[in-house]
């Protein structure tokens, strides 16, 4: 059953459009849509100005591509890309630029209209402070307070320095500076750690999907982690993991299908549903042309060889490994996350090698040889692979409006931020390995030989991340606050072999776990290539239009 809280949205998107800081200033009451002269009177207007900052969770890229934002971060990393001629292109290629529209725009401007929409709530909201619970109060308070330090946090991670607003602002007043990256990172961590004590642990199953204390701590977790506080990302993450509001859901198999909803690994979760008209487009744009879709984002070779064997060892060590018969005896997780040859996708046997002009199609009884478009049509998927995260066999036809939920951050994360934060620190003492063993035994792998070296367990957590998280966004910023982007971004991106797979296609990993195909390359699949400018890249640019109306507004380096 669909939440309660989506169904109230469709009616705050139609009748309540909030519009960011920079909105006409003038004194003015509408007829046709509530007059900020006089909302945020009632706890009903409370409740629905909050419920309008839910929205800011689902958006994308562009009109055409309904996927969600968080997820497309991954195409910029070197595990996942873009088919389409797209901005998430041109950044993994350093050729993005201020007046990109798509990407560096809009992403820019859903944080700032989410914060302002945030200010100006808790700027009015005493209106309404003598009709509404107070319990209610200050839980409504704390949400739009988790809103803004979630906008807050992807802001510095992508641009870096940018201007901190934390009340209502109007057009003259909207010539701000930049702000110390520092000092936004403490609002961030001061902000999550008073609304932590604050919202509830959980909520009844009507209103499942709102903001959790755990969904604070854990975004507290994510922004300590990604700024190098180690001990506060301990404090945070052991709170959750010792609260028992959480534990790891036991298939990873099933984890991102609909028989999984609302498990016990969901922390903060985007709700979606057709009789409500809050759907995506996830399906239509990594299933293939059999399926009905596009392929367009799609796994890299890199991203499949990172997988391990069944016995927890890299390919390249592993006795178990063919690489004659590559996807036997390996980490489930490959499995249960792309879509390989030789398996059965929607109900077609997934085949692309090129002299498979045929397929098998089992939606029919008996079933029938079909042509195979994933291997004759120009613009099936160009690395031979798809992704079957978040695609359900039993959804045929709602390719375009998927009504399955996506975790933005789960428990997993929760486990391995813990993790890797007591190896940063040296704490390498048996709750590390407890951590990591929890992830790895859930997806069906042995568990980490004892007595590692800090850097051995550095890359084993990184490890864990680059597989567990694959297409989930993470990757984005793992890579670039490791500092090895400019490592692992550069160079052509490669797919399956050209014919078959042969016995000496076994790739050489550097020291980030990255494989490297020099001796059979031209063997492969060539289908991009990137760079990374270490000087640039590990921000985007300000955009265009911002530095046009805000003259103390600076670009960073080299845009």
């Amino acid at each position: 059953m669909k939440t309660k809280i989506y169904s109230i949205l469709i009616a705050v998107i139609a009748v309540f459009g909030l519009t960011n800081c920079q909105e006409d200033y003038l004194e003015k009451f509408p007829l046709d849509q509530p007059s900020e002269a006089t909302f945020w009177s009632t706890q009903t207007e409370l409740e629905l100005s909050v419920n309008a900052m839910y929205t800011s969770l689902y958006f994308t890229d562009r009109d055409a591509t309904h996927v969600p934002y968080q997820f497309l971060l991954d195409l910029a990393t070197d595990i996942t890309w873009d088919r389409n001629l797209s901005s998430w292109r041109l950044i993994s290629q350093g050729l993005i630029t201020p007046n990109d529209a798509d990407v560096i725009g809009k992403t820019w401007d859903n944080a700032y209209k989410t914060i302002g929409q945030a200010n100006r709530h808790l700027a009015n909201m005493s209106r309404a402070q003598e009709v509404t619970d107070p319990e209610v109060y200050e839980r409504l308070a704390a949400e739009a307070r988790f809103f803004r330090a979630y906008w807050y946090h992807y802001l510095t991670q992508l641009y870096g320095d940018v201007p901190l607003v934390t009340q209502p602002i109007d057009i003259f007043d909207a010539e701000l500076p930049k702000s110390d990256k520092s000092e936004i990172h403490q609002f961030i961590v001061d902000e999550l750690q008073e609304i932590a004590d604050i919202l509830p642990e959980s909520y009844p199953s009507a209103e499942n999907g709102r903001i959790t204390s755990g969904a604070a701590l854990a975004l507290l977790a994510r922004e300590a982690l990604f700024n190098g506080d180690y001990d506060l990302t301990i404090a945070a993450t052991s709170e959750i993991m010792s609260s028992g509001e959480y534990t790891l859901y036991p298939d990873y198999s099933t984890l991102f299908t609909y028989a999984a909803e609302q498990n016990s690994e969901e922390i903060l979760t985007i709700h979606f549903s057709r009789s409500n008209q809050l759907t995506h487009e996830t399906p239509v744009h990594v299933r293939g042309r059999l399926g009905g879709g596009f392929a367009t984002k799609i796994p890299t070779q890199a991203l499949i060889d990172s997988y391990a064997c069944v016995d927890g060892l890299r390919i390249d060590e592993s006795p178990l490994y063919d690489a004659t018969d590559p996807f036997n005896n390996r980490d489930p997780r490959m499995q249960a996350t792309c879509v390989l040859p030789g398996s059965i996708f929607l109900g077609y046997l997934f085949e692309t090698h090129p002299d498979s002009v045929t397929t098998w199609d089992y939606n029919t009884d008996p079933p029938r040889l079909v042509a195979n478009l994933e291997s004759t049509h120009p613009y099936a998927t160009f690395s031979g692979y798809q992704y079957r995260k978040y695609v359900n066999d039993e959804e045929h036809q709602f390719r375009r409006e998927c009504e399955l939920n996506i975790m933005l951050i789960r428990y997993a994360e929760v486990v391995l931020m813990y993790a890797e934060a007591k190896i940063e620190k040296g704490e390498l003492d048996a709750t590390v390995y407890e951590a990591i063993d929890e992830v790895r035994d859930r997806a069906g792998i042995p568990g980490l030989t004892t007595g590692l070296s800090q850097s051995e367990l550095r890359d084993a957590v990184r490890q864990e991340r680059k597989v567990e998280f694959a297409f989930e966004g993470l990757r984005f910023f793992d890579i670039r606050r490791w500092g090895i982007a400019e490592d692992v971004m550069p160079g052509t991106l490669y797919g399956r072999p050209k014919g078959d797979y042969e016995a000496s296609y076994i790739p050489v990993f550097d020291e980030n776990g990255t494989p490297h195909y020099d001796a059979y390359g031209d063997q492969l699949r060539q289908f991009d290539e990137r760079s990374f400018d270490p000087t640039k890249d590990y921000l985007w640019p300000i955009p265009q239009k911002e530095l046009d109306i805000n003259a103390n507004l600076r670009q960073n380096n080299k845009y």
